[in-house]
């Protein structure tokens, strides 16, 4: 097709996009006086990432366009797609294009002014994502209620600490050996859609399986089985939220996976106190947790009816050739077809990119053997393993026996428990705002140390006598516990590892931090019965709140920080040795003394890294 004339104004904004971005004049970011392998390899790397459009000429890429036309059976869509291209590699620079119609350009405008603004299909996809999230958290807290009921149905006392803990747990140790890592498979065949589909029909069945179960080796098996829903979901739901929104707001999408999984906790508390006075038969108590344990069938049967009315990932539509496909689910998602055109062929191009990345290598060993992914990964382990080791799931799995432990009678530690998970709730949403404006290293740097102290505060209450003053302190400490972990080790860690690896790996990246995360939330729900008994109350929330201030220290000497970082900045950030990063934060200590403390005048520190402002 020959090409449409433009005017002088247009083909002189694309020439400055040219120069602009032409990998050649890219920055060479590099710690300052670090010595070590110039990053440029890196950089023009990540800049194809960033804008695989960079450096085309007008011709060049006009004639991409019309290839990816004919190669795909879409040049029905030609004219939108090559508009889409323009954009695409100079985004800025749209208001000079007459190529664009006034609709085009105010489409554009309203992305960035009105970013929730968004066509019916996108909020229905986002209450799909949050249905999903639900799921997942009312899958994990249910327990917290029912298990005051089934260990004495079962028979299970308090010397079998190890199988009540192995009981609660066992979800957790499927996911992590086994679920999070059948997530690649079933997204290959299934499609993001269909795992969540099949993730929720496991979490239905096991649901009915838990509530009709006589023997606790059958709900040992029922709780595992839960496992493969658990890992294969919490996996996939968040990517496909990332897959289907505009840049715009795709991170607020993956933040609020974790509010709604909050949501869904509260609404396992929520479950425990509605049926734990409900006796069936009439009179026969301890029979409670049928009940409780069964509702957890009802949101994924809701998630599993509106799955297939919303459509397919368009990023896995096009793994698989299906460009028609992608095509048309991008219109549903997108206000106008030219919106759509440009999304298509932008990510196609990052898709070509990544493959090329990923070609001849053994991205295991990428993953671990290049120092820059291997602190990514360190730094991602940390995040997700105080996830756990912060304490937060010994409240959400055992809070009603803890409750219970303090003084408050099983129908009293119910409603309290459930106060915790609405506390959760509340607090997480902020967070959307929080972990944003005040970066992810500041967060938890707050957050940790705060976390410690109230779980120190829970401990040393059961030193009080039974009554007022420990039920009190007890649930004073847990309640704020919640407050602080909320918009802190709440939302961090899934943030963080999503955004701390290379595209390249990012799917083994987020496998590795999943199963992270499950792998320990095993290790606690397993051990916290026996570490209970052995160290009494306070000494096991001793345990846990020392964890917390070991955090504080990692996270001041050895986590790098990620918010608003670039590709490239990434790429600095990482590769910057971990000693290196100590060193230059215990030489600041001082400093910060001076600042914060002192209200003294401190002369102007120089930036870890050059990226830094």
């Amino acid at each position: 097709m020959a090409r449409d004339k433009v005017d002088d104004a247009e083909l002189n904004a694309q020439e400055k996009s040219y120069s602009s971005q032409s990998p050649s004049s890219s920055q060479e970011f590099r710690p300052n006086g670090e010595k070590g392998e110039p990053l440029r390899k890196h950089s023009t790397v990540n800049m194809k990432l960033k804008n695989p459009l960079a450096g085309l000429s007008y011709d060049e890429l006009m004639a991409d366009v019309e290839s990816f036309a004919k190669r795909y059976d879409l040049e029905y869509c030609l004219d939108d797609l090559q508009k889409g291209a323009l954009v695409s590699q100079n985004k800025s620079g749209f208001e000079h294009f007459e190529r664009l119609t006034v609709e085009d350009k105010t489409l554009i405008r309203e992305e960035k002014l009105h970013r929730w603004r968004q066509p019916k299909m996108m909020y229905y996809m986002t209450i799909l994502c949050a249905g999903s999230a639900i799921v997942q958290g009312m899958d994990q807290s249910a327990v917290n209620g029912a298990q005051a009921f089934y260990f004495p149905y079962f028979g299970i006392g308090d010397d079998q600490v190890w199988l009540q803990g192995l009981i609660n747990g066992a979800p957790y140790l499927c996911s992590a050996v086994i679920g999070c890592w059948s997530t690649k498979p079933l997204n290959y065949y299934l499609g993001r859609r269909g795992t969540i589909f099949i993730s929720c029909i496991i979490s239905i069945i096991t649901g009915i399986w838990m509530a009709a179960v006589d023997q606790w080796w059958n709900l040992l098996l029922a709780r595992f089985a839960l496992g493969f829903a658990v890992g294969a979901k919490s996996s996939t739901t968040p990517v496909y939220a990332a897959e289907c929104a505009p840049p715009e707001i795709r991170g607020a999408l993956a933040m609020m996976w974790q509010m709604w999984t909050a949501f869904g906790i509260m609404l396992g508390f929520i479950a425990g106190v509605a049926f734990g006075g409900v006796r069936i038969p009439a009179g026969v108590d301890n029979t409670q947790w049928r009940i409780i344990l069964g509702s957890t069938s009802i949101p994924p049967l809701v998630v599993c009816i509106q799955v297939y009315l919303v459509p397919e990932s368009p990023r896995w539509y096009m793994s698989k050739g299906r460009y028609d496909k992608a095509f048309a689910s991008l219109q549903r998602f997108r206000w106008s077809r030219f919106q759509a055109a440009r999304d298509l062929y932008y990510i196609h191009k990052q898709i070509a990119i990544e493959y090329e990345l990923q070609e001849g290598k053994n991205l295991w060993k990428e993953f671990f053997m290049i120092p820059r992914n291997r602190r990514a990964a360190q730094s991602s382990f940390f995040v997700m393993f105080m996830q756990q080791f912060c304490g937060v799931n010994v409240i959400a799995y055992y809070s009603t026996v803890i409750f219970q432990t303090s003084g408050f009678t099983r129908s009293e530690a119910l409603l309290v428990s459930l106060g915790t998970g609405i506390v959760n709730w509340l607090f997480a949403i902020p967070a959307v705002y929080t972990i944003d404006t005040f970066g992810r290293r500041n967060l938890l740097l707050v957050t940790f140390p705060l976390m410690g102290i109230m779980l120190l505060i829970t401990g040393f209450s059961f030193y009080a006598p039974k009554g007022i003053n420990r039920v009190a302190g007890v649930a004073t400490g847990i309640y704020l516990f919640m407050v602080v972990y909320s918009p802190g080790e709440g939302p961090v860690p899934f943030t963080y590892s999503a955004e701390a690896f290379p595209l390249y790996i990012r799917e083994y990246g987020m496998a590795f931090a999943t199963a992270t995360t499950w792998g320990f939330n095993f290790i606690l729900s397993l051990t916290w019965p026996a570490l209970e008994a052995a160290f009494t109350p306070t000494g096991a929330f001793g345990f846990y709140a020392a964890w917390n201030f070991f955090g504080w220290a990692f996270a001041y000497f050895c986590l790098p920080e990620t918010k608003e970082r670039t590709l490239e900045e990434l790429d600095t950030v990482f590769s910057l040795k971990t000693r290196d990063h100590a060193r230059y934060y215990l030489g600041m200590l001082p400093w910060y003394m001076k600042k914060y403390l002192l209200r003294g005048d401190v002369e102007h520190r120089e930036p870890l890294h050059a990226v830094e402002g």
